[in-house]
């Protein structure tokens, strides 16, 4: 599937995470420990069904997903598709991946169980675009699992945020002070989990779909 950048902040990310994929998964192993630590592990607890995965990147959640779950993961970088393709080749099971863009997810309405993204929300040009998409592709009652970093609620630590994402907004589209959970419920999500930690920093997020859709 081809996905033609739809403007300048997509193509700016696009180009990015391509640069960026060979090098991913080592660049990010110390924080994976110490920072969002058990994070994979709690998302992949609560998939169930036929589950997506938006930005599965090199596919760090898929050694994570329990037996008897079809993973379908969505990309919008070939370079980091392709190492995703690698790690699900080597675990077997139902993996399904393809290139796409979280703001027009190529599905139908009601096609999924539950909706998983981490560590994404924070790059996509339009976060609240993306979690439209995805409540849009989630049956009634499903699930919406996040994980990802945002604004510290302890001030010193958000102006140092801010003060870096003055130079990652403008190279990679990576934002620090962005927070999740509001856009969450503006969707329409029921929030059933939500928790912060590392000062605030990093937050888990388990919301569901309201059964009448």
């Amino acid at each position: 599937m081809t996905v033609p950048p739809r403007d300048g902040e997509t193509a700016k990310v696009l180009r990015a995470w391509n640069q960026q994929a060979a090098q991913y998964d080592r660049q990010l192993a110390f924080f994976e420990r110490h920072w969002f630590g058990g994070g994979r592990e709690w998302l992949a607890a609560r998939a169930q069904g036929r589950v997506l995965e938006v930005a599965v990147g090199t596919g760090l959640n898929l050694p994570h997903y329990p037996a008897g779950v079809a993973v379908t993961g969505v990309e919008l970088s070939p370079a980091m598709l392709a190492i995703a393709r690698e790690r699900a080749a080597g675990l077997g099971g139902a993996v399904h991946l393809l290139r796409g863009d979280a703001e027009a997810l190529p599905f139908a309405d009601d096609s999924f169980d539950t909706v998983v993204c981490a560590l994404s929300l924070c790059t996509i040009p339009r976060p609240g675009a993306a979690v439209g998409e995805m409540r849009r592709v989630l049956r009634p009652g499903g699930r919406l699992l996040l994980l990802d970093h945002i604004g510290s609620h302890w001030p010193p630590i958000r102006a140092a945020q801010w003060l870096v994402e003055r130079f990652t907004i403008r190279a990679a589209g990576e934002h620090f002070t962005r927070r999740q959970l509001p856009l969450v419920r503006a969707a329409g999500f029921e929030v059933v989990e939500a928790e912060r930690r590392k000062a605030g920093t990093v937050e888990r997020v388990h919301a569901r779909k309201p059964a009448a859709g």
